[in-house]
């Protein structure tokens, strides 16, 4: 079996983290895909917006039409508060592999370009075979590759959407068509994720209810 592990905040999942999947297990040749949610990433010390239930919710979501996509738990906050480090991680998933299967790890360019910066970044690499997707901005430069790496350049992707950009639309009540699946953009309204006072005001089908309400109790 090919299994590669995608980690991420996921703050929240859009269709580019499904684009980019898709393409790594077509050229890739993947039979699964665990999308990892960090609870809160050592290298992103209080960047998550979005409690990680929600963002492992909306990930669990996004995955449910697409049977090789699995939401994984692997990363869930710990009782003590303690952080994960990707080593573990691998190796959580590594105990459950055979001799004859291959581990990947779904990557962006410019997080692989810190790779030397990791918790032993040195067995990581030993461990796993990377798949390194462009990211906007930044472009793949084979000569970031540390020793020993193995490394699949996914280049046949390069949409330039981040989920830095989403977050802003929905916290300025912009649309964000196209951006996200179906299913986590209602769970995102329904559970009023990432939305600021003012979104809400500039929200017409909220008004419109709230105006309705107090006619009603009048």
């Amino acid at each position: 079996m090919n299994l590669a592990i995608f980690g991420g905040t996921f703050d929240p999942i859009h269709n580019a983290h499904l684009e980019v999947a898709r393409a790594a297990r077509r050229e890739c040749f993947l039979d699964r895909i665990l999308f990892v949610p960090a609870a809160q990433p050592p290298h992103k010390p209080g960047k998550c917006v979005a409690p990680y239930e929600h963002r492992l919710e909306m990930v669990r979501l996004a995955c449910q039409e697409h049977p090789a996509f699995q939401a994984s738990r692997l990363e869930a906050p710990g009782q003590d508060g303690s952080r994960n480090y990707t080593i573990q991680t691998i190796r959580r998933v590594a105990d459950h592999l055979t001799t004859h299967d291959r581990l990947f790890f779904l990557i962006g360019a410019d997080a692989f370009s810190e790779i030397a910066t990791w918790y032993h970044w040195r067995r990581v690499i030993a461990e796993v075979e990377f798949i390194v997707v462009n990211r906007p901005g930044f472009t793949v430069d084979e000569s970031m590759v540390p020793l020993g790496a193995r490394v699949h350049w996914l280049r046949s992707v390069n949409r330039p959407l981040s989920s830095t950009d989403v977050r802003e639309r929905l916290k300025t009540g912009q649309s964000t068509r196209g951006m996200l699946p179906l299913a986590v953009s209602r769970y995102i309204t329904a559970n009023q994720l990432y939305r600021s006072a003012r979104s809400h005001a500039r929200n017409p089908a909220r008004g419109a209810k709230g105006r309705k309400r107090a006619k009603a109790k009048a």
